[in-house]
């Protein structure tokens, strides 16, 4: 079998999604938090970058350090500076210091005016003594969709083998880097900025780091945005039911995108026909990858379409499959070079999801529930990577629970009604859990991430964020054809060219 769990971790990565307990204690250990030494980024002179000295363990405050690495651009206008908001930008794994750098192409004028917007990367991503593994363990045989107890039995063995290979190349960090931890190094960056109340802003995975600081530190919040959520409060099943009929919600999106938009190459064919001969092909191993000439499975095209859909981009994924249906592909692409590289996945989210599988007999329920809800998205993305990359791995040391926010302002929350990697229902959800503690806006159209959506979405953020104005309870900014603009976000350029060459 070819290796699945790159596939999995590229999907989490662009943007680039259990069981209930009763919280523990919400305060962390007193510890020292020292000055940050800012100096002017390599890349980005006119923004501040430093390190922040913390320990690995909370616990621990007297033991082992790590360098946290912070970045600071600092409002343009001191004059009518509000505070320090504090972003996130999920992954899990993506960097918060380079989100920060680039805010100014993200967050409209006002908010970049107004406030200092402080970025992280999160402890074990990036520049935070990332969680390393060599490429070997990454690369050994296995699958993510075992269809025998003998590969089921081999995945089991493959999750444990790759933990104790990031273990040893990683260090005591691989073991305390889950998202209670970040929530407890925020309020650290908090202590070290000198600031009283921080504001924050976090997307996808982002929003359990802001949902758990909100439960941990919420009277030190002026406000918070959560945008895209994640829920840590359901089961197996449900997760993976609910993120599997949010992807296929999103399929017949593009299809109708498809039905209605002549520029769409497929306008006035049979889509859902051509889509299932594709998943066929790829089944029977005779679909190649145009973007790195190796073989698709139908999970892996499942991914490829959720990837696009995040944008969503859909005429850059339909030109994508007009190339799946002419038979192009390009020379395949390495994996990684090196014999380590970075990959943080087990670190952050089997410690943040308890979601450990009994048996095989258990997986095919659990697989059985994808398919049913997903037959054309063949494959929810988080999810099964919750479920199937933890398997037969330790408990989670951050177990999961409903969310308790009692300390904490009131919290914008916030998802695109057809968002392929954080379902509507986990907002949904969400909001119902902190129903005195949140706001819930929602944005009528397609895609991960609400902020740039539309007019209404930035003015509703930015008049909450700047003024502590919120909307009613319940309000809807309506859909906005999405389009490829000239002024997208550098990050969603970017990876549109990745995606395109």
């Amino acid at each position: 079998m070819r290796p699945m769990t790159r596939v999995f971790g590229a999907a989490l990565a662009s943007a680039t999604v259990v069981l209930g307990m009763t919280p523990l204690a919400f305060a962390a250990p007193a510890h020292q938090v020292g000055a940050i030494d800012w100096k002017p980024c390599a890349e980005a002179p006119a923004v501040d970058c430093g390190f922040l000295t913390l320990p690995i363990d909370y616990a621990r405050p007297d033991g082992e350090k790590f360098q946290l690495a912070v970045s600071r651009r600092k409002a343009n206008d001191q004059s009518q500076r509000v505070g320090a908001l504090v972003v996130n930008p999920g992954g899990p794994g993506s960097s918060g210091v380079d989100f920060a750098i680039t805010a100014d192409q993200y967050f409209s004028k006002e908010i970049v005016d107004r406030f200092d917007v402080i970025g992280f990367d999160p402890r074990g991503v990036a520049r935070s003594q990332p969680i390393k593994c060599s490429v070997e363990a990454v690369q050994r045989s296995h699958t993510n969709r075992p269809k025998t107890v003998a590969e089921y039995d081999q995945l089991v063995a493959y999750n444990r083998q790759l933990g104790e290979d990031c273990r040893k190349h990683s260090g005591p960090i691989f073991d305390h880097a889950s998202s209670r931890d970040a929530a407890d190094d925020i309020d650290s960056i908090r202590r070290a900025l000198g600031e009283k109340k921080i504001n924050y802003y976090g997307v996808s995975y982002g929003t359990i780091m802001g949902q758990q600081y909100a439960e941990r530190y919420g009277r030190n919040l002026r406000a918070m945005v959560i945008d895209s959520n994640m829920d840590r409060s359901l089961g197996a099943w449900k997760l993976l039911e609910t993120e599997a009929r949010g992807g296929e919600e999103v399929f017949t999106e593009w299809i109708k995108w498809n039905d209605r938009t002549p520029s769409s190459p497929f306008h006035g064919q049979d889509l859902r026909g051509i889509w299932k001969g594709l998943l066929a092909k790829a089944a029977r191993g005779e679909l190649k990858d145009p973007l790195t000439g190796s073989v698709l499975l139908p999970e892996i095209l499942g991914v490829r379409f959720l990837n696009y859909s995040h944008v969503p981009a859909w005429k850059l994924f339909s030109d994508f499959v007009v190339k799946l249906v002419q038979g192009t592909s390009a020379p395949a692409k390495a994996f990684a070079e090196g014999e380590t590289f970075e990959y943080p996945i087990q670190g952050l989210v089997c410690n943040d999801y308890n979601l450990r599988l009994g048996s095989f007999a258990e997986y095919q329920v659990l697989s059985d529930v994808e398919n049913r809800f997903a037959p054309n998205a063949p494959i929810a993305p988080f999810a099964n990577l919750a479920v199937t990359g933890c398997a037969g791995l330790p408990k989670a040391t951050n177990p999961p629970h409903p969310l308790k926010i009692k300390n904490a302002p009131k919290i914008l929350l916030t998802n695109a009604k057809y968002d392929p990697a954080t379902s509507y229902e986990w907002a949904s959800n969400v909001h119902r859990q902190a129903r005195d503690a949140t706001v819930f806006v929602t944005y009528e159209g397609w895609g991960h991430g609400v902020y740039r959506r539309s007019d209404c979405t930035k003015k509703i953020n930015d008049e909450y964020l700047v003024s502590l104005k919120l909307p009613r309870n319940g309000t809807t900014c309506a859909a906005v054809e999405p389009t490829l603009r000239s002024d997208a976000p550098v990050h969603l350029r970017v990876m549109w060219a990745k995606n395109t060459s």
